[in-house]
């Protein structure tokens, strides 16, 4: 049986999965991206084989994404992170979808059919609006930790609407909210909405809406939202992290067997 790998280095997390011959996931890490990318995957799949007791050796194939997808001399090829978020959802869900993903730095609305082809795809990466780092820097300047903001949204009784998409504005406006009162659960959950009204903008959704990427994956309160206001329901990966290391490391089963595992 041969082994796969997908390396997902994105500009605040490095994810990597490894598949085995059937697309099963045999092991997978995730680690702070830091500066130096090609340290990163190198101790990212040193701890991957770690932990599925296998030598690099045994992965006849690996491939890169994301943003530092460049800086992996170990790969054997790589792919856009539209396409190995897109494979990865259609790996799970097998159906016409739109998948979004809410990376760091930028956020991604893509469209598949029911073969899991790309349709067409929109991406916002000009502005940090409707991101994880607008919800970073609204975490910084309430002066907690990130990890924090979904349970307080949760807790929230009296949602706040926040008037600017704009970072910059937004924590501006958070401060006046602050002076005046407002609970912090309230404008969390108030920062959590301004996200979701930037996807509203961003695109229409077709099929099943799925939603991918760190930001999701940690912030359960994002698919209550999004359902809510696109009004339709939300289906999130098991992974959702990982989906687009999964999906570069389908690539890789592709590129080395010509075999499709969809």
């Amino acid at each position: 049986m041969g082994y796969y790998c997908g390396i997902d280095i994105g500009a605040s997390a490095t994810k990597l999965v490894i598949l085995d011959g059937n697309g099963q996931i045999a092991a997978k890490t995730v680690e702070r991206s830091g500066i130096d990318y090609a340290q990163t995957a190198r101790r990212s799949l040193d701890r991957a084989l770690q932990l599925s007791v296998l030598t690099e050796p045994q992965i006849d194939g690996i491939f890169s994404t994301g943003y530092g997808r460049d800086n992996v001399p170990f790969a054997h090829g790589k792919m856009t992170e539209i396409a190995c978020h897109g494979k990865g959802a259609f790996h799970v869900f097998r159906r016409a979808m739109t998948v979004i993903d809410i990376g760091a730095q930028d956020c991604k609305v893509i469209h598949l059919d029911d073969r899991g082809c790309r349709t067409s795809f929109k991406m916002n990466r000009k502005c940090a609006a409707g991101t994880g780092a607008f919800l970073e820097e609204i975490a910084y300047r309430l002066d907690l930790s990130p990890s924090q903001l979904n349970g307080l949204a949760e807790r929230s009784t009296n949602e706040v609407s926040l008037g600017s998409f704009c970072t910059v504005f937004a924590a501006t406006e958070i401060l006046e909210r602050i002076r005046a009162g407002v609970k912090i659960e309230d404008i969390i959950k108030g920062a959590f909405r301004s996200v979701v009204k930037r996807l509203l903008e961003m695109d229409t959704i077709d099929g099943a809406l799925v939603l991918t990427g760190g930001v999701a994956a940690h912030n359960p309160i994002l698919a209550t939202l999004v359902g809510e206001s696109f009004g339709r329901p939300v289906l999130v990966p098991p992974e959702a992290q990982f989906a687009g290391a999964l999906g570069a490391a389908l690539f890789a089963v592709e590129a080395m067997t010509d075999q499709k595992i969809v």
